[in-house]
């Protein structure tokens, strides 16, 4: 279940939607599910993330796409580098990151599925495991 948290100034809902659903795009076309891509944005508040003793806010930028982006990627630990590397192009081209922007850090964490644990009607099971059905009532 890959899931992607991207911390960023405030996107407007449909930017939003439309990095989001070219991920699960570019992801789905990769094998995997659809429904299992998460995408979750955050936006930190101003002075609260720094480079260079700088925050964010204050390093230069010519107003062309994103003004900075940090990005935290949990997905398999099967996913080779050839992956890594195009889902990592895939979010920041979908995010506007380019030469104008000042700040962009895109980090992997490979999960096992078994680390992961999920909700459906009243259980949790673990993403590696297909859930029990649930107990007549």
């Amino acid at each position: 279940m890959p899931t992607i948290t991207i911390s960023s100034p405030p996107l407007p809902i449909p930017r939003r939607r439309a990095v989001a659903l070219r991920l699960t795009r570019w992801l789905s076309d990769s094998g995997v599910e659809p429904g299992h891509v998460v995408v979750r944005f955050e936006t930190p508040e101003e002075a609260t993330v720094f480079s260079g003793g700088l925050p964010l806010e204050a390093l230069p930028h010519d107003g062309t796409g994103i003004h900075h982006a940090s990005v935290t990627c949990c997905v398999g630990p099967n996913r080779d580098e050839e992956f890594r590397a195009g889902l990592a192009r895939c979010i920041a081209e979908a995010l506007g990151a380019g030469d104008g922007t000042p700040f962009f850090y895109l980090e992997f964490r490979p999960t096992s599925p078994a680390d992961v644990h999920l909700g459906g009607g009243r259980r949790l099971h673990r993403a590696d495991r297909p859930p029990r059905p649930e107990p007549a009532p």
